[in-house]
């Protein structure tokens, strides 16, 4: 019975579409796992094993009749049953009423599958898949070819036809097997082919210890790992290869491996690339249109449109008279703040939409502040908006810039970089090719962007400046006073961005005068005694807007710049204002609607970055001392500390929140300030978490900012607070920053409270990335100013991170001596999730000295702790079973060990912890390998590798490479595991650490392939 397709798979019944007549009722079938009917929802009985064999023959027989003889061959092959036939008719008459008479019919003495429906066999369904993917890929959509193989390898339930006797259904196993290899191996390549080569290396890895005589596999995962940079674990890869080939085989590997291991030592940079860039096939074809929009009341500025209007024309081919791009242009837009750059530029690309069909595209590069665009964050944008998929974005500069260019290759599309702070920071965003352009403003000249044509923009001309003023006040307004208009256009200084905020705000008011506005103006005291060179000379234009604001309007924006952040929410700002939500937002509308301040989003807020600077000169000079109507102000503070007091406030009370959520009945919620000004509440954790991440650059740039001895214990405190910002490695150096900031500033003041606590969150951050020596000292210098204070959370705490420090150097009879410290401190203080944490800390200590008993009793009782008080402290309790996990892998019990660290792995992965996620992978595969699973072991190793990436420093990694080289070594991928091994070792030594030991024994007691 050769059942097989012409296309290389088995053959199935056919089937017809649904809604025929006749049809069965929602009958379905498997067979790519045990085989099963059901129908609806309903599993139907498929009776005994020879009879499941029976049904398995007749539905990979393509509906064609099977007869009595050929299937006894199928279920008992050359040895049948006395009684085979009658056994025969006795299966299929059971069949038939168990299914439908009418699918499973009788026919010239033999037996058929007929008239299924579509998709009623999976087999079928799988078959249609894997066409469709063969089909899409010799389309070059790689894409869609991928997630169709997906979907077809996703049917597979186990092994196909399990438990199904029989010599055809052994063959049938083997075939369809087989296959499913195939079509797997395809779907890897295509992952390699679209970039995803550090995605692939840990399914590889597994794939390569189950199937180790699979050649392909093998040559996959080389790939795999010489794109990834780890080219000596790929060339290990083919030794481990070749050695067990010649072992098991008696062969040499086939000729495309020894080509793939040729070109990796020479390495060649054609192998480095994908053969087919991963935004090729996943690219849906999209048109970006991400032009802001354009002002009506545009004016002026003649020339410039002309001149820049025909270089755009030169790009895109229309001025050629061929239709087709000649050159890729670059026009440089430079001047100051104010001059109108942007809306020049913005006019100018509208004009030219036309001739650039396939989209323009268009980024804020921030420029002009301190914390300008990063390229590769605005490559990672421009490559979504023109249709590239996000796991098909690559991650370094490089890679993004050469992806970009050749997206837009063939394409004809204009390209806006607006604020741009250099041409280094613009040259990887250039397109590059024929039939695009790029428009850059920026305050600089740009003399070093090669090929650029350059443009000086200057202030308008008095007529300009004029007719621009008109167009937004109205004919009728101006014509009758003229020479007031004149003299409003002249203190502008003829800076168009000026011009329009006098204008708006003399358009807005219908009781005023031109003249009413010109006497205003003429006032040097509203303005700047005199226009200075430079960036400057824009406060100019920035202190006509803010002279005619209102006085609410002009207190909101001059306290809403002293925020550090990017931006800044509606709710911190109402805060700084002191101010209820909706009031906040009609003020901060209304500076939206004068230019003075941009909604980033809603309910999001933001300065340019020079109208910031204004807005801080004039709270510096305009702000009194805070009085009695800021009722959350301490007495005595100017306006701006008292409005930086609020936010930092709010900040610690929202966090606050989120920290008692996070760590319900954590002891520590009662040791934090508490402010004058309340916080955000959230109804679950997720929205809980997803404030905290949103703010953390805003949140933590406000205790950064703190340098009055008022609220250093609240910025301090803040830093608690908000400690998964620093441990999710995500705004861990930004917090770093901020506790130093807070350490120094405590330092200056003698504030022993404040310095304890920000040092002891500096030392857990350290710690986290793997700095212990720098961790340690921190931890004993806050110790003792946590004494010399009486603080009882540093006093309990830095113990508990000493001995923490101590147990990861090997120094276990200090750690044991510290965690004693933290037990009975934190026990003092009746903390009991603090006691449940040394417990678990000693916990480990015991297990590396061999305590084995003692080390699960005592994590135990930890995890007890946090179970018995039921708050729901998910994140503490994920830390209890994750050492409970590891006491009872060491001490033999694997499943217990299994479910506990499964646990933690699922609520740290909750809680966005990053360093813990990869840390419970390493500590899961340590229990494979405990357990005699080393291709298990090393597959969560790699997953481990893969989540730790960039955090947990070089320690933690080396651990995790000693781990994966153990599983390879068990798997028989020797070499492999001696890289990973001599890696591991590397770092090791260079930290000085005792595991170099252990590692070299693993060295030197290896094989060498």
């Amino acid at each position: 019975m050769d059942d097989r397709a012409e296309h290389g798979g088995p053959r199935v019944p056919q089937q017809r579409r649904p809604g025929s007549p006749g049809e069965p009722a929602a009958l379905r079938f498997d067979v790519l796992g045990p085989v099963r009917a059901r129908r609806g929802e309903e599993q139907l009985a498929t009776g005994s094993p020879q009879q499941r064999a029976l049904l398995a023959a007749l539905l990979l027989r393509e509906g064609r009749t099977a007869t009595a003889a050929e299937l006894i061959d199928a279920l008992w092959g050359e040895d049948p049953p006395s009684q085979a036939l009658a056994a025969v008719r006795t299966y299929a008459s059971r069949l038939r009423k168990a299914l439908d008479p009418r699918v499973l019919v009788s026919e010239s003495g033999g037996y058929a599958v007929r008239g299924l429906g579509e998709g009623a066999l999976d087999l079928a369904v799988a078959q249609e898949r894997a066409a469709e993917a063969e089909k899409a890929r010799a389309a070059g959509d790689l894409g869609r070819a991928r997630e169709v193989l997906k979907q077809a390898l996703g049917l597979w339930d186990g092994e196909a036809l399990a438990g199904v006797p029989g010599p055809y259904a052994e063959a049938q196993r083997v075939r369809l097997e087989e296959w499913r290899l195939g079509l797997l191996e395809a779907r890897l390549d295509m992952d390699l082919e679209q970039g995803c080569h550090a995605e692939a290396v840990s399914e590889l890895t597994a794939l390569t210890a189950a199937y180790p005589l699979r050649e392909r596999l093998r040559e996959l995962l080389m790939l795999a790992l010489y794109r990834s940079g780890r080219q000596a674990e790929a060339l290990a890869v083919y030794a481990d290869t070749r050695r067990l080939l010649a072992e098991e085989l008696g062969v040499d590997p086939r000729a495309g491996l020894r080509e793939l291991q040729r070109r990796i030592l020479q390495a060649d940079p054609e192998l480095a690339e994908p053969s087919a860039p991963a935004e090729q096939p996943t690219v849906v074809q999209v048109r970006p249109a991400q032009l802001p929009a354009t002002v009506p009341d545009f004016t002026g500025r003649s020339a410039f449109v002309r001149e820049l209007s025909e270089v755009l024309a030169a790009a895109s081919g229309t001025g050629a008279g061929d239709g087709t791009g000649r050159v890729m242009a670059v026009s440089a837009l430079a001047g100051i703040g104010g001059v109108g750059k942007t809306t020049l530029a913005v006019h100018i690309a509208h004009q030219a939409r036309s001739a650039f069909p396939d989209g323009q595209l268009y980024v804020d590069l921030q420029g002009a502040g301190a914390r300008a665009a990063e390229p590769e964050t605005v490559l990672g944008s421009f490559l979504r908006a023109l249709g590239t998929a996000d796991s098909a974005v690559p991650d370094s500069l490089a890679e993004r810039a050469a992806l970009y260019r050749s997206v837009l290759d063939g394409r004809r599309v204009l390209v806006l970089l607006d604020n741009a702070r250099d041409a280094a920071q613009v040259r990887p965003l250039l397109p590059g090719t024929e039939g695009c352009a790029a428009l850059v403003t920026s305050r600089v000249r740009m003399v070093d962007l090669a090929g650029a044509h350059l443009v000086d923009l200057d202030v308008m001309s008095p007529d300009e400046a004029l007719a621009l003023f008109t167009r937004i006040v109205g004919e009728e307004r101006v014509a009758s006073e003229r020479k007031a208009a004149l003299d409003v256009v002249a203190a502008c200084g003829f800076l168009p961005l000026a011009i329009r905020i006098a204008a708006s705000r003399l358009a807005a008011r219908r009781t005023w005068t031109v003249s009413v506005l010109a006497a205003k103006l003429a006032d040097e005291r509203r303005r700047l005694d005199e226009l200075q060179a430079g960036d400057l000379a824009v406060k100019a234009t920035f202190e006509l807007g803010y002279g005619a604001l209102e006085p609410a309007q002009a207190r909101a924006f001059r306290l809403l710049g002293l925020a550090d952040g990017p931006d800044i929410s509606l709710a911190a700002a109402a805060a700084v204002l002191d101010l209820p939500l909706e009031d906040a937002e009609d003020l901060l509308e209304s500076l939206v609607d004068t230019s003075l301040l941009e909604s980033a989003a809603p309910g999001r807020y933001r300065y340019h970055d020079l109208v910031r600077l204004y807005a801080r000169a004039c709270a510096e000079r305009d702000e009194e001392p805070a009085g009695a109507g800021s009722s959350a102000a301490p007495s005595g503070l100017r306006g701006t500390e008292a409005a930086m007091s609020r936010l930092l406030d709010f900040y610690l009370a929202t966090a606050t929140g989120v920290y008692a959520i996070e760590r319900p009945g954590e002891r520590v919620l009662d040791h934090l300030s508490r402010g004058s000004y309340p916080g955000l509440e959230f109804p679950d954790r997720g929205q809980a978490l997803d404030w905290l991440f949103t703010e953390a650059s805003g949140l933590l740039a406000a205790v950064q900012q703190t340098g009055t001895a008022g609220m250093l214990r609240r910025a301090a405190d803040l830093l608690f607070a908000a400690v998964d910002l620093g441990e999710s490695g995500i705004s861990s150096r930004q917090y770093v920053l901020a506790a130093t900031a807070v350490v120094t500033a405590a330092q200056r003041t003698g504030d022993a409270y404040a310095e304890g606590r920000a040092r002891l969150m500096h030392s857990h951050i350290l710690g986290v990335s793997g700095q212990f020596t720098e961790s340690d000292r921190e931890a004993g210098a806050a110790l003792t100013l946590g004494l010399a204070a009486g603080d009882p959370v540093v006093c309990a705490q830095a113990p508990n991170q000493q001995g923490i420090i101590a147990l990861y150097t090997g120094r276990h009879d200090e750690a044991e001596q510290h965690l004693t410290e933290a037990l009975a401190a934190f026990r003092a203080d009746r903390n009991s999730p603090g006691e449940a944490s040394a417990l678990c800390n000693l916990s480990r200590v015991h297990l590396a000295t061999g305590r084995i008993d003692s080390a699960v009793s005592l994590a135990r009782q930890g995890v007890a702790i946090y179970e018995r008080d039921d708050t729901g402290m998910a994140l503490r309790l994920a830390n209890g079973k994750y050492a409970l996990g590891l006491a009872l892998t060491s001490a033999g019990e694997i499943t217990p060990a299994l479910e506990a660290l499964t646990d933690a792995l699922g609520m740290f992965q909750d809680a966005r912890q990053q360093l813990w996620h990869g840390m419970t992978l390493f500590r899961l595969a340590e229990l494979h390998l405990a357990d005699h699973a080393p291709a298990r072991a090393a597959a969560c190793a790699e997953q481990a590798l893969a989540v730790l990436h960039g955090i947990g420093g070089d320690w933690r990694r080396a651990n995790v490479l000693t781990a994966l080289g153990r599983g390879l070594h068990g798997v028989g991928q020797l070499d492999r595991a001696r890289v990973c091994w001599q890696e591991a070792l590397t770092a090791f030594e260079a930290l000085k650490s005792p595991e170099a030991a252990d590692v070299r024994s693993l060295l030197a007691s290896a094989p060498v392939g």
